[in-house]
């Protein structure tokens, strides 16, 4: 079950998919440039737009997946510990246990995917200045280009520490052909000046067509500033500047009324949807849906059922009473009428991920084209609430953040909280709203504190064991350098421990 798109390899590792937008549908068009040169390529304004649509879909590497049920976003989730896996891989249980190493291909699939996305950007950046063409859409596509190569640097950074950091195109004989590793607080400074460049270029505020906007480059700019306000860097001083940019995207977005908005096709890149990863049936296609419900199950009409990704008894138990992200197909569910024979219930003897269900593809031919959220609003109304709680303690504004978000759940509102108290309550609301998002794992790294469900509180994360028994090592708050990339460059170390 290896994910399939049509693709057409030019250049350095380039992928060319254009992405058009007419009326109200988005979709993607293929097109052809395999007499693609570099040195000619270009000249217009039509070859840096597709150029930069190619980019866009090295974003498909998260969900790239294989028939025994591994794929990157569930890795990222597995390290967290609060999910389990109930299908054939070894890779996946090894994470769970803490017991992998530096072959996992989870590890060397990130890697190079998000370097070839990297490589191409550089490319872009060096060349599409020099084209005779609107201001104003140059000006854009360059600051949609500085965010994605922000966006995949963001993602190195954070899962391999040092990286090597590059921001020229790399020919034979360059420096950079084998490069050595950066150091992190160097590489977040690129980041932040990329996002930077971004902020200041012709981006539209928002976004419902699949592209970058303005609210994508603040929101992630935020999480950047939360993130190195923590571990390890622990600038404390960005807590404020976190704040500052998540505030700017609060007015632009809503929240969904209904919890379904956030999987189903008809609401791709609208309400609280700031930036997704974006899939059509017939020319990218995904496995999210069948990796995420039970192993061997009848549901829907997909030709493999993976249980790869599988909340835990635990955290599914840590919700609320009465928070209707818990009750039966909002985020969770445990049953479905059995495909074929809708006159029978499949019950699951699991609380799998609803919020991952795509019903389209699961009631149609098994295609899923749901695309992947990467960031939506209320990660950004979060960042904000715990930024400001930490420069100035709760403030009535950070209440309102999450009070809305609560108020969505049917949840009473918080109030009269320490700053300590305060801090904590956005933890495990950012656990349980954007559960099993690939947030929590980037949690325990900037916090070094995990959520210990069984007794509802967070503890320090490497003396505290899961609700599985395991208890985190600091060698997993990074992830190893892959062994092929240590094989072939001899100028890489090792992380600590692999």
């Amino acid at each position: 079950m290896k994910l399939k798109y049509k693709k057409y390899w030019l250049g350095y590792s380039l992928i060319i998919l254009s992405l058009v937008v007419s009326s109200c549908n988005k979709y993607l068009d293929e097109k052809d440039k395999s007499n693609f040169v570099k040195d000619n390529y270009f000249t217009s304004a039509s070859q840096a737009q597709t150029f930069v649509n190619g980019i866009y879909t090295q974003l498909h590497l998260f969900q790239n997946g294989d028939a025994y049920g591994e794929s990157p976003f569930i890795t990222i989730e597995l390290f967290a510990g609060h999910a389990t896996s109930l299908g054939q891989s070894v890779n996946n249980g090894n994470v769970i246990n803490q017991r992998t190493d530096a072959v996992n291909p989870g590890f060397e699939d990130v890697w190079q995917n998000s370097y070839n996305a990297i490589a191409n950007a550089n490319l872009a950046l060096e060349r599409i200045p020099a084209i005779s063409m609107d201001g104003d859409l140059k000006s854009k596509l360059l600051g949609e280009t500085y965010f994605l190569r922000a966006f995949f640097y963001y993602h190195l950074v954070r899962l391999y520490g040092d990286v090597p950091l590059i921001t020229t195109p790399v020919t034979v004989t360059s420096p950079d052909l084998y490069p050595t590793r950066t150091a992190s607080d160097k590489v977040y400074e690129q980041i932040i000046s990329d996002l930077q460049q971004a902020e200041n270029s012709k981006l539209p505020e928002t976004d419902q067509t699949g592209r970058v906007s303005l609210g994508a480059v603040r929101t992630l700019l935020a999480s950047v500033y939360l993130t190195t306000a923590g571990y390890p860097l622990q600038k404390t001083a960005n807590y404020a500047l976190a704040a500052t940019e998540a505030q700017k995207v609060l007015t632009d977005y809503t929240l969904f009324t209904d919890y379904a908005f956030l999987h189903d096709n008809a609401h791709k890149n609208q309400g609280e949807l700031i930036f997704q990863g974006q899939y059509l049936v017939g020319v990218a296609t995904n496995a999210i849906p069948q990796l995420t419900i039970p192993f061997n199950l009848p549901v829907g009409a997909y030709g493999d059922h993976l249980g790869a990704m599988i909340p835990t008894n635990g955290f599914f138990a840590s919700y609320e009473a009465g928070d209707l992200r818990a009750k039966e197909r909002q985020f969770y569910f445990s049953s479905y009428p059995q495909y074929g024979d809708t006159t029978k219930t499949v019950i699951f003897g699991e609380h799998a991920l609803y919020k991952f269900f795509h019903v389209e593809s699961a009631l149609g031919n098994g295609q899923s084209d749901e695309n992947w959220t990467f960031l939506r609003l209320p990660e950004a109304m979060l960042i904000y609430a715990e930024a400001s709680n930490e420069v100035s303690g709760p403030t009535q504004a950070a209440y309102d953040q999450v009070n809305k978000i609560r108020t969505r759940a049917q949840l009473p509102a918080l109030s009269g909280l320490t700053q300590a108290q305060f801090r904590e309550a956005i933890w495990k609301e950012r656990y349980h709203e954007l559960a099993y998002e690939d947030k929590a794992y980037f949690d325990i790294q900037r916090t070094h504190m995990i959520y210990d469900v069984t007794n509802n509180k967070f503890g320090d994360a490497f003396a505290t064991p899961n609700e599985q028994g395991v208890t985190m090592k600091q060698q997993y708050l990074l992830w190893p350098i892959p062994q092929r990339e240590m094989n072939t460059n001899k100028k890489l170390t090792q992380n600590p421990g692999w």
